[in-house]
């Protein structure tokens, strides 16, 4: 597993990562060391990220120095130290922490489509409940700057946060202003909180060392995390079928609860997926609820495929408005590379 890490997932893009993870692979007593990690907490993604928090922490400068230096054989030496020093620490962040992503595109993604279930329903103010939040950055969608690959902008374009996107086909996104939010809600099994110091080195921790936008990259989520500290969210930790109840509830009632969900529903059951449902059609009995999602195809219940194969390498952004009985469900676009590139596909003046 780690060989073929280094030598194609990390080939192209980390030469870092690569020597490392070969590196790795190549030690009997790395391997050992790893092994004493619970077998879902020994992919090489989540071991790199945990050395990496190390680094850092200065808790391993070595390792540290050599990524600055980006020398991948000082690394490989360096990595394989850390671990054999400090397999306990090591393997404790490991199990204590999931991967964050974090991909900025998800933005790009939510506007439109959050604004147009808020205009479908005559929302003037919506609640955002983001499921899966992490450390909750897609909740200040609305506090970003969002540029369009063919000229079209949304969001604040003075906000530190600018983000951008490839619009494929000839059809626009819609361009209306999303309604004030009044409430920024997050559910996560782990959430991630920007103010603290811990949470957001993991954050740091799980970006490459070395990738080409790199520094870009680092960037934009040192301005994410501090936009996020300034209006923190109220992030709701445990199950979200458990948890949406009371999520719905902290939204005024005078405002669409608007629930999203980025890529993550694809790691629970489908008896899950359809209880996930059963809570958002439950909430709907008093108001009208939306839903935004952006999941594999096939992955969200009841939003259309548009005839779509599975796995097929792009996902589908769905929109579906539950009103009392009625639900609407649509297939609003398609999206790849984690939104950083956008194919809108609705028709923005269906009721």
């Amino acid at each position: 597993m780690y060989r073929r890490f280094g030598e194609v997932d990390a080939a192209e893009t980390s030469p870092l990562y690569e020597r490392v993870a070969v590196a790795l692979s190549e030690s009997d007593e790395a391997l050992r060391a790893i092994e004493t990690a619970p077998a879902r907490k020994r992919h090489p993604t989540v071991i790199l990220a945990a050395l990496h928090d190390l680094a850092l922490a200065g808790r391993a400068p070595e390792l540290a120095a050599a990524y600055a230096a980006a020398d991948g054989d000082a690394a490989a030496d360096a990595a394989i130290d850390t671990l054999l020093r400090m397999t306990d620490s090591v393997v404790a962040i490991a199990v204590r922490r999931r991967m964050r992503t974090n991909e900025t595109g998800r933005c790009a993604v939510l506007y439109p489509a959050i604004a147009e279930a808020a205009r479908r329903v005559g929302a003037d103010a919506v609640g955002l409940i983001d499921v899966g939040c992490s450390a909750g950055l897609n909740l200040n969608v609305d506090r970003v700057g969002i540029k369009y690959s063919n000229g079209q902008s949304l969001g604040d374009p003075s906000s530190p946060v600018q983000l951008s996107s490839s619009i494929v086909g000839d059809r626009p996104v819609p361009t209306r202003a999303m309604p004030e939010v009044v409430a920024r809600i997050g559910v996560d099994l782990d959430p991630i909180d920007v103010t603290d110091a811990d949470d957001a080195r993991w954050l740091r921790a799980c970006l490459w060392p070395d990738q080409p936008d790199q520094p870009e990259r680092t960037a934009r989520l040192e301005a994410e995390m501090a936009l996020a500290a300034t209006a923190p969210a109220l992030l709701m930790q445990g199950d979200a079928v458990e948890v949406l109840p009371d999520a719905f509830a902290r939204v005024p009632a005078d405002a669409l609860p608007v629930v999203t969900t980025t890529w993550a529903l694809s790691d629970l059951p489908l008896e899950s997926r359809l209880r996930f449902l059963h809570r958002l059609d439950e909430a709907a009995a008093g108001r009208a609820v939306a839903w935004v999602s952006v999941e594999g195809v096939g992955v969200a219940p009841t939003i259309p495929t548009l005839g779509d194969r599975r796995a097929s390498g792009h996902s589908i952004i769905g929109l579906a408005v539950f009103d009392g009985p009625a639900l609407r469900a649509e297939a609003v676009g398609r999206c790849w590379s984690r939104g950083r590139l956008l194919a809108w596909l609705a028709n923005s003046t269906t009721p």
